[in-house]
């Protein structure tokens, strides 16, 4: 359960200025970055696995087989499929943004930031 934190009233949402601080950054180095710094390394790979199995889910592949080809959960799988479908409309959005570019474009995104 998270305590209530005592903060000096600054009239930010710390939600929002968190999502401000993600858009302010600029590469994907950036990003990794920052995720490094504010996640332990064990809510980065929870957060990782989720994105993990949207291609799957998007693909219609059962549950089990995805469980097969990334060792996620199959709890977990359940709760991303829910959200992918019931949710807020997020994963959709970055999956169309960034999973149904071409592939030459991924690639080159893969490459420019050394993986």
């Amino acid at each position: 359960m998270k305590r209530k934190s005592v903060q000096p009233d600054t009239g930010l949402d710390p939600e929002a200025a968190l999502y401000e601080a993600l858009l302010s950054l600029r590469s994907v180095d950036e990003l990794r970055a920052f995720f490094r710094d504010l996640c332990t390394p064990a809510e980065l790979e929870a957060l990782s696995d989720r994105w993990a199995v949207i291609p799957f889910l998007r693909q219609g592949m059962p549950y089990r087989e995805i469980h097969d080809h990334t060792g996620v959960s199959v709890t977990t799988i359940g709760r991303v499929a829910r959200c992918l479908l019931q949710g807020s409309g997020g994963y959709r959005t970055a999956a169309e943004r960034t999973l149904d570019r071409p592939r030459k474009q991924r690639v080159r995104a893969s490459a420019s930031r050394g993986a």
